[in-house]
C-alpha cells in the first residue's frame, strides 16, 4: 500500500515535469522560457525522491528508472490534469496554476506525515512548490487582466480544464487509508481551501469562476486520457530501444 501511495505521488510530478519539458526553447520570452524548464527540473527532482524511496519500500531491487520508464499506461496513477497538452501558453499557465493551487497545500499536510521520508520529502519540496504557484498565478493575473486577446485565451483555458480540477481533491480509498494511518494526506479535506484559492486568484485576473460541469476522473485508478499514451511513447523511447542504457 505504502508503495503504491509513493508511486502515485511521484507520477503527477513526472507527468507534468515530462510536459513542461516540451516547451524548453519554445517559450514565448528566455526569461519564460528558463522558468518553466526550472519548474520541469524541480518536479523532476521531486520525482526521483519519491521513485527512490518506493523502490527501497518494495525492496525488489528496480531503481528509479526502472519505475519511471518501464510501466504500461495503465499502471500510471497521475491525475488526468497533469497530462493535457501544452496547448498554447495561456493551457500550460492554466493546467500549472490548478495543480500548483492544489500541490502547494497538499504538501503543507504532506510534511506532517508521521513517514519521516515523506515528511522530509515534502519539507524540501514546498520551497520549490511556492515559487511554482507564484509564478502560475502571476501569469493567470498578467493574462486575465491583460490585453482582450490574452483574457479570451486565459479564460478559454479555465473553461476548458476546468473539468481536472475535482480530481485532485477527491480521495481514492488508497489515499484514505494513508491518511488514516497518519502517513498521507486525504485530499478531500483540501477542497474548500482550494477553490477559494483558485476563485480568488481567478476573480483578480477579471477571469470569469466555471460553471458546475462534468468533472473528469479515474487517472488516479489507471484509466487515463489519450493524450498520456503518446507522452508516454515519447518519454519511454530510448529505454526501450536501448535497455539498461548508461551515460
Amino acid at each position: 500500500m505504502l508503495h503504491d501511495y509513493i508511486i502515485s505521488l511521484g507520477d503527477n510530478a513526472l507527468i507534468l515535469g515530462q510536459r513542461l519539458g516540451e516547451w524548453c526553447g519554445h517559450g514565448p520570452a528566455l526569461e519564460t522560457d528558463m522558468a518553466m524548464t526550472n519548474i520541469s527540473l524541480d518536479l523532476f527532482g521531486m520525482t526521483r525522491s519519491y521513485f527512490q524511496y518506493a523502490a527501497e519500500v518494495e525492496g525488489k531491487g528496480r531503481t528509479e528508472d526502472d519505475i519511471a520508464f518501464l510501466r504500461n499506461e495503465r499502471e500510471y496513477k497521475n491525475v488526468q490534469l497533469v497530462e493535457q497538452p501544452n496547448g498554447n501558453f495561456a493551457d500550460t499557465i492554466a493546467r500549472q496554476f490548478f495543480f500548483d493551487a492544489w500541490h502547494y497545500l497538499f504538501l503543507q499536510e504532506l510534511a506532517k506525515s508521521s513517514d519521516a521520508q515523506l515528511a522530509a520529502i515534502a519539507a524540501k519540496s514546498i520551497k520549490e512548490v511556492k515559487y511554482h504557484l507564484r509564478f502560475s498565478s502571476q501569469w493567470v493575473l498578467r493574462l486575465g487582466d491583460g490585453t482582450e486577446i490574452s483574457h479570451e485565451k486565459m479564460q478559454n483555458a479555465v473553461n476548458d480544464l476546468w473539468m481536472f480540477t475535482e480530481e485532485l481533491v477527491t480521495s481514492t480509498d488508497l489515499e484514505k487509508e494513508m491518511a488514516d494511518k497518519g502517513i498521507g494526506v486525504d485530499v478531500s479535506q483540501l477542497k474548500t481551501a482550494y477553490y477559494e484559492k483558485l476563485e480568488s486568484i481567478l476573480r483578480e485576473a477579471t477571469l470569469e469562476i466555471p460553471q458546475k460541469q462534468w468533472m473528469q476522473q479515474g487517472g488516479k485508478s489507471g484509466i487515463h486520457t489519450e493524450y498520456l499514451g503518446h507522452l508516454l511513447s515519447e518519454m519511454q523511447y530510448l529505454q526501450r530501444v536501448h535497455p539498461g542504457a548508461t551515460w
